[in-house]
């Protein structure tokens, strides 16, 4: 199977293995940009396509504006990774994740919070601006 066929459920597989790995290498609280450089080139070595720091457009009334909004990860182009390196993520960062979604028409996206004692507790998957735990 080559990685470009992956179903956004297998990129989250992979990328789940990838922030737990990190997570128990490094422990919480660093941060978050070097949580997002070090991700990123684990996805990339797994041999996943990963954009950086991707410009989400808002559009209204018939004009694009390019300013404002930045996705931390983007993965084969199908899966959002916003990432956080707080002591507990706040409803505010789950509306940032589901706002891109919905600018991007992508289906699915994952809040890790890297400053959790525990990862688990970290990850929060939103799919068509469904929440869940």
């Amino acid at each position: 199977m080559t990685v470009s066929s992956l179903h956004e459920n297998e990129i989250a597989d992979r990328v789940l293995d990838a922030a737990f790995a990190l997570h128990r290498d490094l422990g919480p609280g660093l941060l978050e940009s070097v949580y997002e450089v070090l991700l990123a080139q684990a996805l990339e070595e797994a041999g996943l396509n990963v954009q950086r720091q991707v410009i989400i457009p808002i559009k209204y009334n018939s004009i694009q504006f390019d300013e404002g909004f930045r996705a931390d990860l983007i993965i084969e182009e199908k899966v959002i990774l916003e990432l956080k390196s707080v002591e507990r993520s706040n409803p505010a960062h789950k509306k940032q994740l589901l706002t891109y979604l919905k600018l991007s028409n992508l289906k699915l996206g994952y809040l890790l919070n890297f400053g959790e004692a525990l990862m688990k507790d970290g990850i929060t998957r939103i799919i068509n601006g469904i929440i869940t735990p």
